[in-house]
């Protein structure tokens, strides 16, 4: 697994490189191919705006508790409760945009001590670095699906351990 510093570095350029590939998407693109199994550009980034909120509640927690017992949240739900798909473009791209920078705000204030705080995360032990690295790999892996640029295009590199 990358050091912290690697990734809040693969965080700062997902936040500097992904946005401009959103953007070169117009609304239609990013609204086509959704359905009952696949979600569009759309749904796929709110996702990751649900995880993001997620995580900071959840990285929040772990730095104030002792071992707390973090809940895991159904993705396909969440995404269908937001609809997504009737969102513009624009507005999603900045809102990830904006969230991943409160993100990187909260995460570089974080001593190396903290990142060895632990809890139970999706049912096992896990430090907060083991869950910073979770969500950089699990933001790559939905951002290059949704740009088609590979994760290294993206910044991103090392082993994963990506969820929903």
């Amino acid at each position: 697994m990358a050091s912290c510093e690697q990734l809040l570095e693969q965080l700062r350029q997902l936040v500097d490189r992904v946005p401009p590939a959103l953007r070169s998407m117009s609304e239609e693109q990013a609204a086509s191919g959704s359905g009952p199994d696949k979600w569009s550009a759309k749904q796929e980034l709110g996702h990751l705006l649900d995880s993001a909120v997620v995580n900071h509640y959840r990285w929040v927690r772990v730095l104030f508790e002792d071992n707390p017992t973090l809940s895991g949240y159904d993705g396909p739900a969440w995404v269908s409760m937001h609809d997504y798909q009737q969102r513009g473009w624009s507005d999603l791209i900045e809102t990830w945009v904006r969230l991943n920078e409160h993100m990187l705000m909260l995460a570089e204030g974080i001593p190396a001590s903290g990142w060895e705080r632990s809890a139970i995360f999706d049912a096992r032990p896990a430090t907060l670095e083991f869950m910073l690295n979770d969500y950089v790999h699990h933001a790559a892996h939905h951002l290059a699906h949704v740009t088609g640029l590979s994760k290294a295009e993206l910044g991103v590199q090392g082993a994963e351990r990506a969820i929903a």
